[in-house]
């Protein structure tokens, strides 16, 4: 299936652990929490949920029987489309990071580029050709999609080399995120996210992320633009400007965007069409 009028929507549910229930009570914090807001999610209409996993103790970690705790307990409510993140933030050091690939997501995020975070640990996110390469390498012996993170122009070196390698199958997705400050990335802007789109090589697919305030105009930018979109207390943990938002919330709202521009929302089971993901063994569910 092309994609022609569908939109992609994913719920972000949880960032790397800078944020907590203290900024934002809806930031799930466990498995349980984590596995009924994608739930919630789904039935909004987001047919991806993008996963940092935390333990029973609310700690960010790489460990996979975490994410395979959180997969099933998803999985027991509903077919959304899985994806785990390889970032992970400074929580997780760089080594442990390339286990959650053992977790048997559908899709898993990777960033394309090492970043500097600057004005928080002042720490460098370590994230080398070699090492993106083992990653998606991994991800191709386990039959998991990536969907590479771009942040700024220079990393799209990193998605060519990919492509030109034949390391990552077709459709490959982008997802083009702006507005992270703290890692030393492009502004949140129309101009930026214009300029980013002309950079996509043929034959990509492009999701918009956008943090804080820039959330909402530049996923409805991306929308228009014929693009997916990922929203999520990951990336805006408010609703409006001193309103705290829930996944959901921000789920119900790209929805109705989606439609009032005329574009249709995809399905769990139409994303995974378009991506090139199997379907699910039980496509009630």
């Amino acid at each position: 299936m092309s994609i022609g009028n569908k939109v992609i929507i994913t719920a972000a549910l949880a960032g790397s652990g800078r944020a907590t229930k203290e900024d934002n009570p809806h930031i799930p914090g466990n498995p349980e929490e984590i596995a009924e807001a994608a739930y919630k999610c789904r039935e909004a209409g987001a047919a991806i949920v993008h996963i940092h996993g935390r333990d029973w103790q609310g700690k960010v970690t790489a460990d996979p029987e975490v994410y395979r705790e959180i997969h099933r307990r998803i999985r027991d409510k509903c077919d959304v489309i899985l994806q785990d993140s390889t970032g992970l933030g400074a929580l997780v050091a760089t080594k442990d990071r390339i286990k959650v690939i053992e977790a048997g997501a559908e899709m898993c995020s990777l960033n394309m580029g090492t970043m500097v975070r600057t004005g928080w640990d002042n720490s460098i996110f370590l994230n080398t050709p070699e090492l993106i390469e083992s990653f998606v390498k991994r991800m191709l012996e386990l039959d998991i999609k990536p969907e590479m993170e771009v942040f700024s122009h220079s990393m799209f070196r990193e998605v060519e080399r990919l492509i030109a390698g034949g390391i990552v199958k077709k459709p490959y997705l982008v997802n083009l995120v702006l507005g992270v400050t703290y890692q030393n990335t492009l502004a949140a802007s129309p101009k930026n996210l214009l300029s980013l789109i002309d950079y996509l090589p043929p034959g990509c697919l492009f999701n918009v992320s956008a943090v804080g305030r820039h959330q909402l105009p530049l996923t409805t930018l991306g929308m228009l633009l014929g693009g997916n979109v990922r929203v999520g207390l990951e990336d805006n943990l408010y609703y409006s400007k001193g309103l705290p938002a829930s996944n959901e919330m921000q789920v119900e709202r790209a929805v109705r965007l989606a439609r009032e521009l005329q574009r249709e929302v995809a399905t769990p089971a139409e994303a995974r069409d378009i991506l090139g993901l199997k379907p699910l063994n039980n496509p009630e569910n």
